[in-house]
């Protein structure tokens, strides 16, 4: 049986205060780059239900997830503003980046606020996920990680993992193999390629770059994607030396002509 394509979304972070101040034209150019659908959050909210979906409408797109960070998991009223956007924009994913406190007890404490946030949006079909970054992978002591005590003490059914290559990579994983060792939780994406570059200092950073341009082994984190169930492949780019346009459609081109996606 042929294996199911992930669907294909652009996360807006790369037009920086383009998004902020001008969605419509932001939007326009996701298209124009090739993208049917696109990732965002307060991005896009702020402009109210009614009116991003007549522009939804206008150019035949579709939201994958919206990203807000973890203040906003921590109210209840907010959580149920997050499900009222969703339902009436259809998203069925959202993520959230952070925790509490980078020590054990802030973990432990953002494992138990998931759970709950988790199943209070499966009750209404959204999946919660959390979104990962290199620091979740920093040793807290005894070579305990936050993303250990994260996978460790919430329920794979409440909580997924929306989980970015390049940070897998950054930090020091094998992002294949962690997609696979994580095959219950997977299946939104955040496909992003780039360097560790090493200063005078001897300090690491992070540069991002479009797909294909970097050193992320993106070949074998989508062989791995595919194998766990992928739904969503979503390009992000945190920013780039080229014009948002010209980098989205880079990217774009990438996944279509290595992947057929």
């Amino acid at each position: 049986m042929e294996t199911l394509k992930p669907q294909v979304a652009v996360q807006l972070i790369v037009f920086g205060e383009k998004a902020r101040n001008d969605i419509e034209g932001t939007l326009r150019e996701v298209a124009a780059a090739g993208y049917t659908a696109f990732e965002g959050g307060h991005l896009f909210a702020m402009y109210g239900e009614a009116r991003m979906r007549s522009l939804l409408d206008t150019l035949h797109l579709g939201v994958s997830g919206a990203h807000f960070g973890y203040g906003e998991y921590t109210d209840d009223s907010k959580v149920e503003g997050i499900i009222s956007y969703a339902k009436a924009l259809g998203i069925e994913n959202v993520m959230c980046s952070g925790v509490a406190a980078g020590t054990v007890e802030g973990y432990l404490a953002s494992a138990k606020r998931f759970n709950e946030v988790g199943r209070r949006l499966a009750d209404e079909g959204i999946a919660f996920n959390y979104h990962n970054h290199d620091w979740e992978f920093k040793d807290l002591g005894g070579g305990t990680t936050g993303m250990q005590i994260l996978a460790q003490e919430t329920d794979p059914h409440l909580v997924r993992f929306n989980l970015d290559v390049f940070w897998l990579y950054y930090a020091g994983q094998n992002p294949a193999a962690f997609i696979r060792e994580h095959a219950q939780r997977a299946g939104y994406f955040h496909f992003k390629d780039g360097r560790r570059c090493v200063g005078a200092d001897g300090k690491i950073t992070p540069e991002f770059l479009e797909l294909g341009r970097g050193e992320v082994p993106l070949e074998e984190a989508y062989a791995a994607a595919q194998e766990v169930g992928a739904r969503w492949i979503v390009v992000e780019q945190d920013r780039s030396q080229l014009p948002p346009l010209e980098a989205i459609t880079v990217s774009r081109n990438y996944l279509r002509e290595r992947f057929g996606i």
